[in-house]
């Protein structure tokens, strides 16, 4: 009789647990501990996720500031080279207008001692000074051609400046701007990319005018011209022309830096 209440007693105890499992001490613990781990992870979790977002903040300033920075170099960069090519090219307009007016200062020496010569011939010197003064409005007119084009040039109209140089040298044959002319429609055809046409220009230089003041500058674009080209073997042996030929001058400089750039042969 005791077995069988004691029995019984423990079979309600049991029941009673598996009816109240909150009431359970060991489930109890278990579930606070799953509360307090979920705290946890959610914890951990966002503040990864913190950290993470501040990195990306982090980098996505560092990246805006090498942008604005890459930004400034180019912008400098074309600045620089926009001025350098408007002073070079400043320079040279006066540079040609001071060789006009030495030129002009020459035929009128030569033709005031012819006068001188012939004396009392008053037909023949007004003849001869008729012949000088149109002498001299021709040249004034290849001049004011000259500086029309150039001035398409520092302008940035590169086509019209071409036309303007090439217009020039077909009206005034014998000008001595024409090697000038010729030189400018190399650096025109060059800026525009067109390194067929820059080619041509710059060696026709070369060899219609071996002696001009602008053959080394010439030869030393035509080498920049088969370097752009990709013609590597040609850009050398034109840059070492350059320093062989001009070795004093500042074309024979910037020919030895580009040759520095070159690959090794055979490569």
């Amino acid at each position: 009789m005791k077995t069988l209440l004691l029995s019984s007693c423990c079979a309600l105890l049991l029941a009673g647990c598996a009816s109240n499992p909150a009431e359970d001490p060991v489930q109890i613990k278990l579930n606070d501990l799953d509360t307090r781990l979920g705290g946890v992870e959610r914890v951990v979790s966002n503040q990864s996720l913190v950290d993470m977002s501040r990195r990306i903040d982090a980098l996505e300033a560092q990246l805006r500031e090498l942008r604005g920075s890459v930004e400034v170099l180019q912008n400098g960069s074309d600045t620089v080279r926009k001025s350098q090519r408007d002073l070079y090219a400043d320079l040279d307009r006066r540079l040609a207008v001071l060789e006009g007016a030495a030129r002009s200062m020459q035929g009128t020496a030569g033709t005031a001692g012819s006068a001188g010569t012939v004396g009392i011939a008053g037909a023949s010197g007004a003849a001869a000074a008729g012949a000088s003064a149109s002498a001299g409005g021709a040249a004034g007119d290849d001049q004011a051609a000259y500086n029309a084009a150039f001035d398409k040039l520092k302008g940035g109209s590169y086509a019209d400046a071409i036309t303007g140089f090439q217009d020039l040298m077909t009206r005034y044959p014998s000008s001595s701007l024409l090697d000038n002319a010729q030189y400018w429609i190399g650096e025109a055809y060059y800026v525009t990319r067109d390194y067929d046409h820059a080619a041509t220009a710059f060696r026709t230089v070369g060899e219609r005018w071996p002696a001009s003041r602008k053959a080394p500058d010439a030869l030393l674009k035509l080498g920049y011209t088969q370097f752009e080209q990709k013609h590597l073997t040609a850009a050398r042996a034109t840059l070492q022309q350059v320093v062989a030929r001009f070795p004093d001058s500042e074309a024979a400089r910037l020919a030895q830096e580009r040759l520095r750039k070159l690959p090794p042969e055979g490569h």
